[in-house]
């Protein structure tokens, strides 16, 4: 890494290692010193002066305004969560008020949807961030426990990982981070006939722990329809439990009307939404029935399977201006009446995708130093300036792979992407896209970015590819 990128670094992202939703300024403070290898040529990323312009002030509401605002948003789990937090009880609340996850591991049924749970946070400890500040808008949610909609009582305890905690930081309109993870497995179905098994093991799901679920919430969210009319740039990530986790990353152009109702110049149409969009009866967001699929999935019943049945769901956050709509698929799974589950209905792909404006984006307009989580379970940090930018690990403040920006744009709003893994690296560089909006980015590449998914929550076939990323711009 250059010295005037190890500056640039070292300004832009002195901030939490788990830091998606500053939406502030930086309150100062010298980081740790950066001791970066040498580079050349396209391997450095970013060259010359730093973009960093922080803005001065706090970077989250004082510590009795926090619990003024419910952040409401969408998890990479196909998951529509709300969460409070008490910055002068240091506690929390958060519930499911969508979600495909088991209640238990070694079942898909019934799903934590309706669950609410309660808990400590904690800051993390003084030292691990280069400011009290930081310090101060940054919270663990230690393991939380409460009762399930059958009246079980439900804890995150199990799935805790101290050295990758759920973790939120909360912003100025947004917070981000991590939100409780799961450990998902199932046996599969025996579907018998006279007390005879015709298939075993149907729609099993290879046992996997997630230390936690990226997430993306907004204090401020909108059901006025008439906020949503105009083309966007959809970046997609699913995956399908029962097809051994199998992912797939796609982008798609998306015309929304004043009804809800979607239209797309693909050849499939929407990506996002099947029937036209409806206020969900939770309140709050909104439902679009017959969801579409981008992965195989599972065909229950074995004779006669009905398809299309999970739902997708749509927060529409508003931010710095900027209508931003955060849609997730929530898979479904009903396994029917034994013995041979022909009533069973089995869409179990689940993801996140969101949305941009699809207008141009002039180089230079989205500079700055973003911060979040992405599909390798990590957090991430990237410095932009122009065409060139890099990927940097917020802990050490050390370059990870560079990536150039192409600002051409065939379709405006939707910038062409291409990844530079550092010297040494035993993965390909590979290509993708980059959407930015209200001062949040959204990169979809298809390949391995930053050395793939982290191994706590990965098993022996997890694949890194494609990867997905967002962040929040934290410095200019």
């Amino acid at each position: 890494m250059s010295h005037t990128l190890s500056k640039g670094v070292a300004t832009a992202f002195a901030i939490t290692p788990f830091l998606l939703a500053c939406g502030g300024g930086d309150s100062g403070g010298a980081p740790a010193p950066i001791n970066a290898p040498q580079c050349s040529g396209s391997s450095c990323g970013t060259q010359g002066p730093p973009p960093s312009q922080p803005v001065n002030g706090s970077l989250c509401p004082a510590d009795a305004d926090i619990v003024k605002s419910t952040y409401l948003g969408g998890a990479g789990s196909g998951e529509i969560v709300s969460v409070n937090i008490d910055a002068v009880a240091m506690t929390y609340t958060l519930k499911w008020l969508e979600s495909p996850i088991p209640l238990a591991t070694g079942t898909v049924t019934p799903s934590r949807v309706g669950t609410s749970i309660a808990g400590k946070v904690i800051h993390p400890p003084t030292g691990t961030l280069p400011t009290a500040e930081q310090t101060r808008c940054a919270f663990v949610l230690t393991p939380g426990t409460g009762t399930a909609p059958n009246g079980s009582t439900y804890s995150t305890a199990a799935d805790f990982n101290p050295a990758n905690p759920p973790m939120l930081l909360v912003g100025m309109g947004v917070a981000g981070g991590g939100i409780p993870g799961a450990t998902v497995q199932y046996d599969g179905l025996t579907i018998s006939l006279a007390g005879i098994p015709l298939y075993q093991n149907v729609g099993q799901v290879p046992n996997r722990h997630f230390d936690f679920y990226p997430f993306l919430g907004f204090a401020n969210t909108t059901t006025d329809l008439t906020k949503l009319p105009g083309t966007y740039n959809a970046l997609i990530y699913h995956l399908v439990p029962s097809g051994n986790y199998a992912t797939q990353g796609a982008n798609s152009s998306e015309t929304f009307d004043a009804n809800g109702a979607c239209t797309s110049t693909n050849a499939s149409g929407c990506e996002t939404t099947g029937d036209p969009w409806k206020t969900s009866a939770n309140g709050g967001y909104f439902d679009s029935t017959k969801a579409p699929q981008i992965l195989p999935q599972t065909k229950l019943p074995i004779i006669g399977a009905t398809g299309k049945s999970a739902t997708a769901h749509m927060v529409i956050g508003q931010l710095n201006g900027a209508t931003v709509p955060v849609i997730v698929r929530t898979g479904n799974v009903n396994l029917g009446t034994p013995p041979l589950h022909t009533d069973a209905q089995v869409d179990d792909e689940s993801g996140i995708a969101v949305l941009g404006s699809a207008t141009a984006i002039q180089s230079g307009a989205i500079d700055g130093g973003y911060a979040g989580a992405d599909s390798n379970f990590k957090y991430t940090a990237a410095l932009i300036r122009g065409s060139n930018a890099s990927f940097i690990n917020p802990t050490t403040q050390a370059e990870e792979d560079a990536f150039s920006l192409d600002y051409g744009q065939a379709t405006p709003g939707l910038l062409n992407a291409k990844t530079t893994p550092p010297s040494g690296a035993a993965y390909p560089s590979a290509s993708g896209v980059v959407i930015a909006t209200g001062g949040l980015y959204a990169a979809l590449i298809q390949g391995t970015v930053n050395g793939g998914v982290t191994s706590t929550s990965a098993n022996s076939s997890t694949s890194s590819t494609p990867y997905f990323g967002v962040g929040a711009q934290i410095s200019k």
